[in-house]
């Protein structure tokens, strides 16, 4: 580690995540390891650009904003889609300009306002007239982002009920109030909602978006601007390629327009895959019944509920372990529990799994942990988060 950013370790042709493990002396640590491999970020932005390539992807920092990982994006090109004063300041102190960064928060403090403002990061969006009268005070040059809520019918969990506002009820009106108050409005975003599956979700929202861009140049506004927002996949190629052909079909057929520029917020479709989280069992419970027999071994692992297995709190997902012990298939299984560090009873990675005969100290690996983990982690109960190592291909 230099100058307390951690250094990046390099491999020749493919991370070996067991070699990995044996060389961190996980027995002598009390931390859980994340091992972040960030030449799979690259991967991806190369699989964005071949099935999308007229949607710059703006990377949302508040998914993983690590900044190892985040300058890495930077320096492959991408754009990044900024919530908070503290993330402008994140990306901009990375040397990425302003053009670059969408601030997209429709409901921003004032003094976030006035940062964006002094450093010219002029793209946000807004979906309410209290919204707009704020920045005719702090930030009236602004170029106004009229966010709309348009949801998917299969997502992890939906943002419509927080953030976007009518596209046919509301849009109008707020266009009509910037125009009246002498603010520009140069576009239109949504979001389907995180980690969608329905193919259609994009295409009703493109279609809102049209017919928001023919009302906002009806009555005067340049509009120049589709953000398509995020929701894309991190660890389902498949399904993203789906996804991508029919946002390619929709931009295309109602976008034509070239000078239009389209942007996304993909933030799990970069990370989710790019970590693999590697925990120690530190301790153990064996249940039995009356007679001896047993019922089920429970495991304590040294991450839980509240370090990056957080998510799981508000988007319960099925994890499947990966063990790193020989002929583990030919062990016999039984039914186990594993739990996280804390005292918390609600800190339960997972419940009724079949493990083989584990041990103190044994390791347990889960993949595709690089989304929504890092960022809302804690060490709550004393316990600290897992500490993390880089790795990319050598160039």
């Amino acid at each position: 580690m230099a100058n307390g950013t951690p250094e990046i370790e390099y491999y020749d042709h493919e991370l070996n995540i067991r070699r990995v493990i044996e060389q961190s002396d996980l027995q002598s640590m009390d931390q859980a390891l994340n091992i972040c491999d960030l030449s799979s970020l690259e991967r991806k932005l190369r699989l964005w650009q071949k099935l999308i390539p007229r949607i710059k992807p703006y990377y949302a920092v508040k998914c993983n904003n690590i900044p190892v990982l985040v300058k890495f994006l930077a320096d492959l090109g991408t754009g990044f889609d900024c919530a908070s004063k503290n993330e402008l300041k994140l990306v901009l102190g990375l040397g990425v300009s302003p053009e670059r960064i969408i601030f997209a928060h429709p409901s921003r403090p004032a003094s976030h306002l006035e940062y964006a403002k002094e450093h010219e990061v002029v793209n946000g969006t807004v979906d309410n007239e209290f919204a707009i009268y704020q920045l005719t005070k702090h930030f009236p040059n602004s170029n106004i982002i009229v966010r709309f809520k348009s949801e998917s019918t299969k997502a992890l969990y939906l943002l419509g009920e927080k953030y976007g506002c009518d596209s046919e009820a509301d849009a109008p009106d707020l266009m009509l109030l910037s125009k009246a108050l002498g603010l520009k409005v140069t576009g239109t975003s949504f979001h389907v909602g995180s980690a969608c599956s329905e193919v259609e979700a994009y295409d009703r929202a493109v279609e809102k978006a049209e017919n928001i861009f023919r009302f906002g140049e009806l009555i005067g506004h340049k509009m120049d601007l589709l953000d398509v927002g995020g929701g894309f996949p991190g660890k389902n190629d498949e399904l993203f390629e789906e996804l991508a052909a029919a946002v390619n079909t929709s931009v295309q057929n109602r976008f034509p327009d070239e000078r239009v520029q389209v942007i996304g917020e993909p933030g799990r479709f970069f990370v989710e895959a790019a970590y693999t989280l590697i925990c120690k069992i530190h301790a153990k419970r064996e249940v039995r019944n009356k007679n001896g027999k047993l019922e089920k071994n429970m495991y304590f692992l040294n991450d839980g509920m509240y370090g990056h297995f957080a998510a799981m709190f508000y988007r319960p997902e099925e994890l499947t372990p990966v063990l790193y012990l020989d002929d583990v298939e030919s062990r016999p299984k039984f039914k186990s529990v594993i739990w996280g560090p804390s005292c918390d009873s609600q800190d339960k990675i997972l419940d009724d799994c079949l493990l083989p005969n584990l041990n103190c100290g044994d390791l347990l690996g889960f993949r595709n942990m690089g989304a929504y983990t890092v960022p809302i982690a804690s060490p709550f109960n004393g316990f600290d988060v897992p500490v993390t190592r880089f790795f990319a291909k050598r160039p």
